[in-house]
């Protein structure tokens, strides 16, 4: 199984929401095995940077490369890029 997380900076805190609510978006596409938005409750007081994290389960690295291809993607991160500051992301294979 491939982890896939995402981390979001807003640009400007009053776009956090939307910022969630656009990515939430991403779940209709269906090449994910689990998919979730969460916005970060900012209460580890060394790490407060990230607003919004995006988190998928993917079966294999084809499944994770479906979901990039998918048309939904890349609309979203058309919708999210000039809102966001910062996006950090990373995969990774879990045997678990």
């Amino acid at each position: 199984m491939i982890r896939h997380i995402v981390f979001f900076s807003a640009r400007n805190q009053e776009d956090v929401d939307l910022i969630a609510e656009h990515l939430r978006g991403l779940g209709q596409i269906p090449h994910s095995d689990f998919f979730e938005i969460g916005i970060n409750r900012k209460v580890d007081q060394l790490g407060t940077e990230v607003d919004v994290v995006v988190y998928g389960e993917f079966r294999d690295e084809a499944a994770l490369a479906a979901y990039k291809a998918h048309p939904i993607y890349s609309e979203t991160t058309a919708k999210v890029r000039p809102l966001r500051e910062l996006r950090i992301a990373a995969d990774f294979v879990s045997r678990v």
